[in-house]
Order: structure tokens, then C-alpha cells, then sequence
């Protein structure tokens, strides 16, 4: 699987309650560790199982650090620019995070992408940063009849050029477009995430949903990422939707039950355990 887009270098720090403006506080432990939207779902492909190749921007000693943490992996870098450096503080009592982050922003990279690179996968995963990558990278995946999907956290102007070349589009619940309107740019199949509740999609006008499994959250942060990776899985495996949607469920309340230190070893134990 080729996932391409964003590198960041995660500064974690688990706090009791998030600090006021002004306010110091002393963490209760900090994790340094690879994120980013691609980089966390292929962290999550490889916990899986499955092979995975991250095509993205990792320069300087940030980036070194990046790449010996991200193996099993196969990293490409098209740059010299990032990891971006995000600071994530997480909160002890519900898992839920807060993110300050540059991501792609100001970084260049070369837009050639080798076509054998793309047909040699059996999905493409875009994050839609680092956009004129991902873009020739889909329509690399067109011509060869790979599957893409599209990890819509957010709108980005390249979108415009990027959703007609993508078969999949997982949207978050915060994510500008309706279902209707990214059907409309050429999408067969659109999921939409909420939060705890349900996990929707629509193709062809037929519609269904999935629950999010119950579970005692620790830490949410990378855990849309980690469901794309998983759903990415689920395609490149041929499941249906519903069970595609089922699977992605399950791996992300995995990573939601564990910390940024220990969720990819413990996603390898929940795999091999069946």
C-alpha cells in the first residue's frame, strides 16, 4: 500500500486537564514519536500486516528521527522540508487532545512520483497535503486501476483537482462538503465519520451505517489516521462496505484505548490475537 502526505514529529504530553491561557502546567508523561495523517496510517497498515510505503517529506534530523521510528515502513522522501514539529497535549481523564502543528505549510517537495511506485500497490491513501504529490500520484492510480482513497480531515484547495480521481473519500464529521456535494466531484463512495456515533456512507443511493465500539478512551489523537490506515486495509482486502466501515471501527477503538507510546505494539498483539 503507498500512503501519501504529512510527516510530523509528535511532542505528547498527558496532562491532567488542559492549562488556561497564561497557566503552567507539570505533564504526567511525554511520549516524542512520528504523526501526521500518512505517516499514522501507515504506521497502522504495517501493525496490520500489510506493506506499507510512505511517500512524503522527511528532511534533517527531525526526519531521521522520523524514519527509524516509522520502520517497518519503507519511507520515500520527496524533499528536504519537514517533519512538521506538532505539539499535542492529551488529557488524562477522557483521551481527548489539542494540537498546535505548521504541518505542510511552507514545504516543497518534488511532485515526480515513479509510476511503478503506484502500480506495485494495491491502494493509494492521500491525506491531501503535500498536494501536487498526492494529485500525481492519483492519477497515477487511475490509469493503473488502483483503488484511491481520499482522507478528508478538512478542505484543501487542491481537493478540487484531487476528488475526481478518487474512488474512496472518507470525510470527517467537520469536513465542508455534504455527501451529496463530494458525490457530485466524481466520488462512487463517500464515508463520513462522527465522532462516537455511527459511521455513515452513501454509493450508487444506497446508504448505511456502522457503530463505533464502546470503549474507555485514553487517547484520540492519530486515531482518524489510524482508521483510515485500517480502512485503506479493508479495500485493498475487497470488503464490503459495511464490513470495510466495521473493521476501520475496530482498529481505531484500539488505538483510542492505548497511548502514542504503546498503540502500534498493541495493535500488532490485537491482530495477531484474531
Amino acid at each position: 500500500m503507498l500512503c501519501v502526505g504529512l510527516t510530523t514529529v509528535d511532542v505528547s504530553q498527558r496532562v491532567a486537564e488542559f492549562p488556561a491561557p497564561g497557566q503552567k502546567v507539570q505533564s504526567l508523561d511525554v511520549h516524542l514519536a512520528p504523526g501526521g495523517p500518512a505517516a499514522n496510517a501507515a504506521r497502522a497498515v504495517a501493525a496490520l500486516g500489510h506493506r506499507a510505503v510512505l511517500l512524503t517529506s522527511v528532511g534533517g534530523e527531525l526526519g531521521d528521527f522520523a524514519r527509524a521510528r516509522l520502520h517497518p515502513v519503507q519511507v520515500l522522501s520527496v524533499g528536504d522540508g519537514g517533519p512538521a514539529l506538532s505539539m499535542v497535549a492529551v488529557r488524562e481523564r477522557d483521551g481527548e487532545r489539542t494540537v498546535i502543528s505548521r504541518n505542510a505549510v511552507g514545504v516543497d517537495v518534488d511532485s515526480t512520483v515513479d509510476p511503478a511506485l503506484v502500480e506495485e500497490s494495491d491502494v493509494v491513501l492521500v491525506d491531501g497535503h503535500l498536494g501536487p504529490l498526492a494529485v500525481r500520484a492519483a492519477r497515477h492510480a487511475r490509469r493503473a486501476g488502483v483503488p484511491v482513497v481520499l482522507d478528508a480531515g478538512s478542505w484543501k484547495p487542491v481537493l478540487d483537482e484531487l476528488l475526481p480521481l478518487v474512488d474512496v473519500a472518507a470525510c470527517s464529521a467537520a469536513f465542508e462538503l455534504s455527501e451529496a456535494e463530494v458525490h457530485a466531484r466524481g466520488v462512487p463512495l463517500v464515508i463520513r465519520t462522527h465522532g462516537p456515533r455511527p459511521v455513515t456512507w452513501s454509493r450508487g443511493g444506497a446508504t448505511g451505517s456502522q457503530p463505533v465500539p464502546v470503549v474507555e478512551a485514553r487517547d484520540t489523537n492519530g486515531a482518524g489516521d489510524v482508521w483510515h490506515g485500517a480502512l485503506a486495509v479493508a479495500v485493498a482486502r475487497g470488503l464490503a462496505v459495511d464490513d470495510a466501515v466495521r473493521y476501520a471501527n475496530e482498529v481505531a477503538a484500539v488505538r483510542v484505548r492505548h497511548t502514542a507510546r504503546d498503540w502500534v505494539e498493541e495493535l500488532g498483539r490485537w491482530r495477531d490475537s484474531g
